[in-house]
């Protein structure tokens, strides 16, 4: 299989945190060798500085965009200012003949100042979200969206939404198994809650600064399949069930019930995404006990079916 090219492209005083996210992903070697062949793009070949802290040599100039699968703009630098006409016309071309073209962050823009997105949906920054409504009424903007992909345009919201955006790439040219791979590498989850709309909520509590909860914490990882009550919860941490219970929502910002549940979802999304065990087996493994209770929570959390998440997520190899 011939290795996917990625285009990263510099713009003037580009963001050195949105250039790393998409240079690391893009860039990292597994034990069989790189995932990706990556090529760093500037306008005019020459090279550029950043906000502050760094000056990139490119590897050429726009004309490396006709021979990429994947065109990325890693933000933008003035939200009123346009890109140059070859950018959005090489942006175009690539986009025409299959590749997918990628704004991570205010990058968005670079998209919707060339057009691209009329009549797309997008998603951008928060903080840029009405200015972006006013310049592009046309681009159906999702607001709540951490990253949205349309016809092979896939723009992000800020900041860290830049390396969900990436892994979903990752996932659409290797699968799931291997973009669960990287994530683990990178110490961050493979994608955050939701299915296509990637809804966002409070994360599962990994570990907190409360060595008691901790502990057991990883004991109920270890035990999700049992049934679990405040007060043997609380007599295994020596503490009072009042006690216990306040200690557990100050250390990990949710309930003890409303934490085993979102732990127990988050098992079964990885089991649903990596194995083939039937949604009833998932069930019974993560401690829902039945496939009636297990999918009426995640239909819940999600606003999708267990069945739809694997076929959106799952490994298919």
């Amino acid at each position: 299989m011939r290795r996917p090219r990625v285009g990263l492209i510099l713009h003037p005083q580009f963001s050195p945190f949105h250039f790393s996210v998409p240079y690391m992903v893009f860039s990292i070697t597994l034990p069989d060798g790189p995932l990706f062949e990556l090529v760093i793009v500037a306008p005019g070949g020459q090279p550029l500085n950043s906000e502050r802290a760094m000056t990139i040599e490119p590897d050429g100039g726009l004309e490396l965009l006709d021979h990429v699968d994947i065109a990325v703009v890693p933000g933008w630098h003035d939200l009123n200012e346009a890109p140059p006409s070859e950018l959005t016309e090489a942006l175009a071309r690539c986009h025409e003949r299959g590749a997918h073209v990628v704004g991570l962050c205010y990058g968005t823009y670079a998209l919707a100042y060339g057009g691209l997105l009329d009549n797309k949906r997008a998603s951008t920054h928060w903080l840029a979200e009405q200015d972006f409504l006013q310049r592009f009424p046309k681009v159906k903007l999702d607001t709540n969206a951490l990253y949205v992909e349309d016809d092979r345009l896939v723009t992000s919201a800020g900041t860290a939404a830049g390396l969900d955006c990436c892994l979903f790439l990752v996932r659409e040219y290797y699968g799931a198994k291997t973009a669960n791979t990287i994530a683990r590498l990178m110490v961050v989850p493979p994608h955050r809650e939701g299915g296509q709309a990637q809804f966002i909520e409070q994360p599962v509590a990994i570990s907190t600064q409360d060595a008691h909860i901790n502990r057991l914490l990883d004991y109920l990882r270890e035990n999700l399949a049992d049934t679990h009550t405040i007060d043997e919860l609380a007599s295994r941490t020596a503490m009072s069930r009042r006690t216990f219970t306040r200690h557990f929502q100050k250390a990990t910002g949710m309930p003890v019930l409303e934490w085993l549940v979102s732990e127990r979802l988050r098992q079964g999304r990885e089991l649903l995404e990596t194995t083939s065990l039937s949604v009833e087996a998932i069930a019974e493994r993560v401690g829902f006990h039945t496939a009636t209770s297990f999918r009426q929570h995640f239909k819940q959390r999600h606003h999708v079916s267990p069945r739809d998440w694997r076929k959106t997520f799952g490994d298919a190899d």
